[in-house]
């Protein structure tokens, strides 16, 4: 199973880091819930390389990449 590192800017001035996702989809929607107005996140594989950026208008459509 694939697992991700996130780090999403959620406010102006605050980042969060979430390390074990495997499912982008369950993310955005939690990020939605908790942090209505977050503008994006970026994600990292295991070797701690950025494979993907997105943004709230540009949500995933895949759980996994």
């Amino acid at each position: 199973m694939k697992y991700y590192t996130i780090i999403a800017k959620v406010e102006p001035e605050k980042f969060v880091k979430y390390r074990k996702v495997n499912n982008l989809i369950r993310l955005t929607a939690y990020l939605d819930k908790t942090f209505p107005d977050w503008r994006y996140f970026n994600v990292f594989d295991s070797d701690k390389k950025q494979v993907a950026s997105f943004t709230n208008k540009d949500k995933p459509t895949m759980k996994h990449l």
